[in-house]
């Protein structure tokens, strides 16, 4: 809505997309994804744009009733199924999946974004993707399991104490009864998830939804033949990981030596 408003006191004022973005200090692919809804106005935009427009305000009240999401454009969508599931599976080969993030792990991980993101934002999402974890305690309790390659409970993300800190936080989550969590060796000779990262969701209704994230965005699957064969992958996978017990001894002696 506000991104419509924009564009309408835009075009009333007949300014163009680079025209209001000259005025208000914005590139015009700024101003565009702003009226297209791909981006919140951010910082000093609505005041400068609304005055360069002569909205009168109407654009500071819209920007005040803005639900501004921290979270990338494309994963806003698989953050709203995610709340609502009855089931998450997900498979991660590079870093401790969200859910399992502590503050710490999550702060370095953010840090580590190309390009750089200010520290306003890196707390931001932070602060989302620890709320997101209400999913694991959530009442009624959703079946949940992980599979995760030996890198991400080794790779030392923030340093040895974050880790330290992370695998113990892990092992808590894994002593849930809806929790199972699995390491996958890296001394496998066949592996089923070569393709990559991918998380499997059932919603409320049964319905099955796969979501995979690459490098500039994410998608869900939803039809076939796609989705049976990443569920059918995640099942061999599983079969190919440590048992959930051998998997916690492991993060236990990885701990151990941090």
């Amino acid at each position: 809505m506000f991104g419509a408003m924009l564009r309408f006191f835009r075009e009333q004022a007949g300014l163009t997309q680079e025209a209001l973005g000259r005025r208000v200090g914005f590139s015009k692919s700024q101003v565009a994804m702003v009226e297209r809804g791909d981006r919140p106005p951010k910082g000093d935009f609505a005041p400068l744009a609304d005055d360069a427009v002569g909205a009168r305000g109407a654009l500071l009240v819209a920007a005040e009733q803005l639900h501004v999401s921290h979270l990338p454009t494309w994963t806003e969508e698989y953050a709203e199924a995610e709340a609502e599931a009855v089931a998450l599976h997900t498979y991660q080969n590079h870093v401790i999946p969200g859910q399992l993030q502590t503050g710490a792990y999550a702060h370095a991980v953010f840090n580590c974004h190309c390009p750089p993101l200010n520290d306003d934002e890196v707390n931001a999402r932070v602060a989302t993707r620890l709320d997101r974890q209400k999913l694991i305690r959530r009442e009624p309790a959703p079946v949940i399991s992980f599979v995760l390659e030996q890198i991400a409970i080794t790779r030392p993300l923030g340093g040895p104490s974050v880790l330290k800190e992370a695998l113990h936080h892990i092992l808590d989550v894994a002593r849930l009864r809806n929790v199972e969590i699995q390491v996958m060796p890296p001394t496998r000779q066949t592996h089923a998830g070569l393709n990559g990262p991918m998380i499997l969701l059932e919603t409320a209704k049964r319905r099955q939804l796969a979501y995979v994230e690459g490098q500039s965005g994410g998608f869900f699957v939803d039809e076939q033949p796609d989705l049976s064969d990443l569920f059918a992958r995640y099942g061999i996978l599983r079969a190919q990981a440590l048992s959930p017990e051998d998997s916690v001894e492991l993060i236990e002696q990885v701990a151990r030596g941090l």
